[in-house]
């Protein structure tokens, strides 16, 4: 098949060279014909793209060819319009044609019907012509020449036309029918895979670990089959409903570059629906297979509390369980307020924050990374970086007695708790013990004063010194 496909490459060549497939009866709209595209593109590999041209159309009913489309575009969402004459186009048909030419395709669209051999003579270098019919291109090419099948006959194929539908670029034909000649201005609007966009954001705690610098990057990929040249970006952060259609998924193309952006804001945000949209103030040209990354905000001295943070289980408060761990990992934490007066103040989109702290040599180090949602104005981000390595726990239980209950409902426990802190740093820190208590509690004694975070949790504050350790003991009786 290889060999083949090689031969027939340089037929599809030609017809490369000598510029669009144009077939009968078709009015041809290439990019050279396109005046502006917008492309509004959503959370979900979901993308809508507005694309404005010029054509000439003469009247009564034509097929229209729109190229060089989404090659990823979902056609029952398509909607062309006429910005010049409202009203003087009525939609008869359209069909989206995605089977594009390469050799191998116009083989397989050849079987069965008869092309032309072409053999070299060694000798005299002269082209002998042979009407050969293609029986198979399945793993290679099968002809019928005369009264005899050959496979991997030397020389190459001939072919008289393009097949209908088979096209070098995606390809949405229009069946329509226009009221009047002349020039138009015509709006393509339509829903699309393949283009995404995600949120991700650089920050940088200072020495203190009490504030940081913010740095906000809106990165998009382009995997639809086509280059959208000149675009009105905009992008919808927000969880849009969508319905989820039964069909297989496309696999992925795999992406050539990554151009990056100033970083300088360029983005806009305002209210859309129940939803916010970003606008790009300037128009920006996205490739097909590629991956771009543009501003979308810097913060500096952003206020930022730190918190390590050591986690219990409801489980602890159901029976005996003697020893429960031995250096046990402290998580450190970090939050700060989404908001103006802390240098900050606009919706961010979900994405990754990823922390970095500099060393003693002024060199930037990563410090951990995690997740957030989308997040309103005036709300905190809180970021879990890790673990601590110099903060550890040790827990048990010291005591456990079943006080009543003789019915799966009203059981009555009481179970004291241990749990020494170990702090190696040289400076002096504060762990917040979370205890998710089950079921109907009350705390009957505490070397600590606990306060009650919700319905079942209950935190204690401790402060550990400087290479040294404290204490934190408390009994609770728990009905369930």
């Amino acid at each position: 098949m290889s060999k083949w496909v090689c031969t027939i490459a340089l037929t599809c060549l030609l017809i490369f060279l000598s510029g669009a497939v144009v077939f009968a009866d078709e009015v041809v709209s290439t990019m050279a014909d396109q005046k502006e595209v917008a492309v509004t593109i959503y959370n979900e590999d979901l993308a809508m793209v507005r694309d404005q041209r010029q054509v000439a159309l003469p009247e009564g009913t034509i097929d229209l060819a729109l190229r060089e489309v989404s090659a990823r575009i979902r056609p029952e969402t398509a909607l062309l319009s006429s910005l010049t004459r409202p009203g003087g186009l009525t939609i008869l048909e359209q069909n989206f044609d995605f089977d594009l030419l390469t050799p191998g395709k116009l083989l397989e669209k050849y079987v069965g019907k008869d092309v032309q051999l072409v053999r070299t003579h060694p000798e005299t270098g002269k082209d002998i012509f042979e009407t050969a019919r293609v029986l198979s291109a399945n793993s290679g090419v099968v002809l019928q020449v005369g009264d005899r099948i050959e496979t991997g006959a030397p020389g190459r194929l001939v072919f008289p036309d393009v097949p209908k539908n088979l096209r070098d670029r995606p390809t949405l034909v229009v069946s329509l029918d226009n009221k009047q000649a002349g020039q138009q201005t015509l709006e393509l609007s339509y829903l699309t895979s393949g283009l995404g966009w995600r949120a991700d954001y650089v920050a940088e705690l200072n020495a203190e670990d009490t504030a940081l610098d913010l740095s906000g990057w809106v990165t998009l990929t382009n995997q639809s089959g086509t280059t959208y040249g000149n675009a009105l970006l905009q992008l919808v952060a927000g969880d849009v409903n969508r319905v989820q259609e039964q069909m297989a998924v496309r696999k992925a193309m795999m992406m050539d570059g990554v151009a990056a952006e100033s970083m300088v804001p360029q983005m806009r945000e305002e209210s859309l629906f129940e939803y916010h949209l970003y606008s790009l103030q300037r128009p920006t040209t996205i490739r097909n297979n590629q991956t771009k990354q543009v501003s979308l905000l810097n913060a500096s001295s952003v206020p930022v509390q730190k918190e390590f943070r050591l986690q219990g289980s409801p489980y602890y408060y159901r029976g005996q369980q003697g020893d429960l761990g031995q250096k046990l990992k402290v998580g450190v934490f970090v939050e700060f307020d989404n908001r103006k007066e802390e240098n900050l103040g606009m919706p961010l989109p979900k994405g990754i924050v990823r922390v970095y702290k500099q060393d003693k040599s002024g060199s930037p180090q990563f410090v951990g990374e995690d997740r957030i949602d989308h997040t309103p104005e005036n709300e905190t981000v809180r970021l879990k970086l890790g673990d601590a390595f110099d903060v550890t726990a040790d827990r048990k239980q010291t005591d456990f007695r079943k006080l009543g209950g003789d019915g799966r409902y009203n059981y009555r426990y009481e179970s004291a708790f241990e749990i020494n802190l170990h702090n190696a740093k040289d400076e002096e820190v504060t762990v917040t013990v979370a205890e998710p208590v089950p079921g109907d509690w009350r705390v009957l004694s505490e070397s600590h004063k606990h306060s009650k975070a919700s319905s079942d949790t209950a935190l204690w504050v401790v402060k550990v010194p400087g290479k040294g350790e404290a204490t934190l003991s408390y009994r609770v009786e728990v009905k369930y």
